[in-house]
């Protein structure tokens, strides 16, 4: 019998995360809102047509991230989206402001949606604390920041970890920072820090392996272009998986270029559904169709009209499709014997029409 796995288990918004659940789909509005409080709210009604199950938002203002400055430290130069820009220039762009979380919230509750968010310092994680948020999300760029980590983790919600640009190591300390919090409700991401990421450099065979080596829920924070990469770390396992989303990328924006509009997400979604039924359960039991494929495959027919007391032979006897005669293991048998009945080109063999 195959061996029996351990599948950690969260709840979020009271619903199971993780185990036998279907992937947690997650919905990233990030800065895809154009600063209009609107197109926002569109977002998440289109969000829970297209089939999320949570709607995210990340919750910083520029001077939280960080400081306004021209100096070379604080200029993108990276080979991104974002190069020549300052941080704070982009941040100021992309921000979420905190005054529409209420009604961002109370738009995805209308709609069936979980909302939470990324808490990028303290006064963030307080603030969505009074708020109410399920659980939190820290992204990959904040998972060394392990005082923060801890910070968030001792809010005893369920922690959501992005891993794009850490070590083992740094992930290790990361999820060690939440248990010393005594919070053992993680779930680690596998995630790709480009943007958009190729994907030559998902390596989504890693997200299992992240999950067994901590005894976590385990999915994919994606980025790269399209629904393929988070199809296939749906039949890899993933119980979490988060994509951005765009009303419409003519419209632009910093995350634009690696977002999918809303049809584009539902395809995702029910590819992501097909993929998780398609995996099913380790069984070598026929189902009633596979049964009933059955009647084509191969048997033992008379291929010539065969005389009685004539022989068998590979001339008037043959392994043809379809299966209503002896099974073909038996054909050596078969071309022992001799014929018991006159039998007409075209009969299917049985044991009655051999000698004994």
């Amino acid at each position: 019998m195959p061996r029996k796995e351990n599948k950690p288990t969260l709840k979020i918004g009271g619903r199971a995360v993780g185990g036998e659940a279907p992937a947690f789909i997650i919905a990233e509005l990030s800065a895809n809102h154009g600063q209009k409080l609107e197109t926002a709210l569109k977002s998440v009604r289109a969000a829970a047509k297209a089939g999320a199950d949570a709607i995210k938002i990340q919750t910083y203002t520029a001077d939280t991230l960080t400081i306004e400055s021209k100096k070379k430290y604080f200029r993108i130069n990276q080979g991104t989206l974002w190069d020549g820009r300052t941080l704070y220039d982009l941040y100021k762009e992309a921000y979420t402001p905190w005054e529409w979380h209420y009604k961002l919230k109370k738009a995805a509750a209308d709609e069936g949606l979980v909302f939470f968010s990324t808490p990028f310092d303290k006064s963030a994680a307080d603030f969505l604390e009074e708020l109410g948020v399920p659980c939190y999300k820290v992204a990959s760029f904040e998972l060394n920041d392990l005082p923060l980590v801890e910070y968030i983790a001792a809010k005893g919600k369920p922690v959501i970890m992005s891993t794009g640009i850490s070590t083992l190591p740094e992930i290790s300390e990361a999820v060690a920072a939440c248990r010393k919090a005594k919070n053992g409700s993680v779930a680690l991401l596998k995630c790709t820090s480009s943007y958009p990421a190729p994907y030559s450099e998902m390596n989504l065979r890693t997200m299992p392996d992240l999950g067994a080596r901590f005894g976590c829920v385990a999915g994919l924070s994606d980025h790269s272009e399209g629904i393929t990469a988070p199809v296939a770390a749906a039949a890899l396992g993933a119980k979490i998986i988060e994509k951005h989303f765009i009303l419409d990328r003519k419209v632009g924006g910093p995350d634009a270029a690696f977002s999918l509009e809303a049809g584009d997400f539902a395809a995702m979604v029910k590819a992501v559904r097909q993929a998780e039924e398609s995996l099913g359960t380790v069984t070598y039991d026929l189902s009633p169709a596979t049964k009933r494929s059955r009647k084509f495959s191969r048997s033992l027919f008379a291929v010539t009209d065969i005389k009685k007391g004539a022989a068998f032979t590979e001339a008037n006897v043959r392994s043809i499709r379809p299966a209503d005669g002896l099974p073909p293991k038996y054909l050596p048998k078969v071309l022992r014997g001799r014929a018991a009945v006159d039998i007409e080109r075209g009969t299917p063999l049985k044991w009655a029409h051999l000698k004994k």
